[in-house]
């Protein structure tokens, strides 16, 4: 494996990625190939860290809009988060790899609640440190939550695994003549209107001069290319 410029990363994973060609839930086929992807990454001295989604088992703003509460509805999100959570980290230790899940909700039942210091320790040991429950906030997204704690863990990318393999022009899957960019600065990003992340992550992001990765989360060794600068992607950075 070729040498990577980054020593510890971020890896912001949808629940969607996590559902594979399934409608709901968890594809295990997809959750052992993606984990298989991290260990490789952890195997090569990189430290790793990720954020999850909860997308595959409930959506907040869904819900919210199907009548439930909104600041309740993400709550129930970040739940999904921790499920998906536990599921990836139990695979990365079947896997050989040692991973720890922290909550930013307090489920001590069931992981370890979020404080930045423990964090910080179980990187430095060499665990797969995992993320559950967002912010701990409602009205923040798992891309916010993604951006925060690359800035807590001075991470030195954060890499966000998507359905298409970098920032189009347009989405590509309406507009076939979209074109996709190698490499944007943050100011070009913002002046061109694309939709990196949200608002309040990109913020966090440029802000702390993180760069972000943009890439599909679909192929084999797609997380250890993107951190290689090798296959398709999307830098963002300063």
């Amino acid at each position: 494996m070729s040498e990577t410029p980054y020593r510890r990363v971020l890896i912001k994973i949808s629940g969607e990625a996590l559902m594979g060609p399934s409608a709901f839930g968890l594809h295990p086929a997809t959750v052992e190939r993606i984990a298989q992807d991290v260990s490789e990454v952890r195997a090569s001295g990189v430290d790793v860290a990720i954020v999850v989604g909860g997308g595959n088992i409930f959506r907040g703003i869904q819900g919210a809009a199907e009548g439930i509460d909104r600041a309740t509805a993400d709550y129930m999100g970040m739940l999904a988060t921790v499920m998906n959570a536990l599921a990836l980290g139990e695979v990365l230790e079947r896997q050989g790899t040692s991973a720890r899940v922290m909550s930013a909700l307090d489920v001590s039942a069931v992981c370890e609640t979020y404080a930045r210091p423990r964090a910080l320790r179980h990187l430095e040991k060499g665990h797969v440190l995992i993320f559950a429950a967002g912010t701990g906030n409602p009205f923040f997204t798992t891309d916010t939550a993604a951006a925060l704690r690359a800035a807590e863990m001075g991470c030195d990318a954060l890499l966000k695994a998507t359905q298409v393999d970098g920032v189009y022009s347009a989405d590509p899957k309406k507009d076939p003549t979209a074109t996709r960019y190698d490499r944007l600065s943050f100011d070009e990003a913002l002046a061109r209107d694309l939709k990196v992340m949200d608002t309040a992550a990109f913020a966090l992001a440029r802000e702390n001069r993180i760069p972000v990765i943009v890439f599909s989360i679909h192929e084999p060794h797609a997380i250890g290319a993107a951190i290689r600068g090798e296959g398709r992607s999307t830098v963002v950075g300063p």
